[in-house]
């Protein structure tokens, strides 16, 4: 079996093998992955969905996790309002964060991709449109994609994390696992 797992993570599952904070239980990845041995090489956050990769290699979950290796993170990214060409320019030049600046990350606006639908869906308000951008940041501060749409007018609706690297979804259903190859 290869060293790497690709898991679509779906809404509302936490991001560890156990939820010991919780006086009721929460879906943990022991819900859907039964793989000794592997760890989550980074996180995402429960009201976050998409791709999470697990590895029992010390040296590659450091390398897919720790920032100073720059690995790209794309997030698909279901934002409130209208993503105009300022509000993408900041994104692109890094956002004033309060633990400091963000790097510069790649912005754009996109059609709504064809995903999953979302368990709870995303809420639906009439006076406020929403719209979808691509975002790829080399950096992972804890919630910092939410944290930069905010700073640049664009609250996160859905957050669905694309491609780590040259791993992706493409064909991978949430709730679901495969080795890389």
């Amino acid at each position: 079996m290869s060293s790497l797992i690709l898991f679509n993570k779906p809404y509302g599952v936490l991001s560890q093998f156990t939820d010991v904070r919780s006086p009721t239980p929460r879906p943990t990845l022991s819900d859907y992955i039964d793989v000794p041995g592997v760890y989550p090489a980074g996180r995402l956050d429960a009201d976050s969905e998409g791709l999470l990769l697990l590895t029992g290699d010390g040296r590659l979950q450091a390398r897919i996790a720790d920032p100073r290796f720059k690995l790209a993170k794309t997030y698909l990214v279901q934002v409130e309002g209208a993503p105009d060409e300022a509000k993408l320019e900041r994104l692109r030049k890094g956002v004033v964060l309060k633990d400091g600046p963000t790097r510069p990350a790649q912005a754009e606006g996109i059609d709504p991709p064809a995903l999953w639908p979302r368990d709870p869906p995303v809420r639906f308000r009439m006076s406020v449109p929403d719209h979808w951008i691509r975002l790829t940041i080399r950096e992972g501060r804890n919630r910092q994609v939410r944290r930069m749409t905010a700073a640049a007018g664009l609250p996160t609706l859905r957050l669905v994390r694309w491609s780590i690297g040259d791993w992706t979804l493409d064909g991978l259903a949430p709730g679901k696992w495969r080795a890389a190859s």
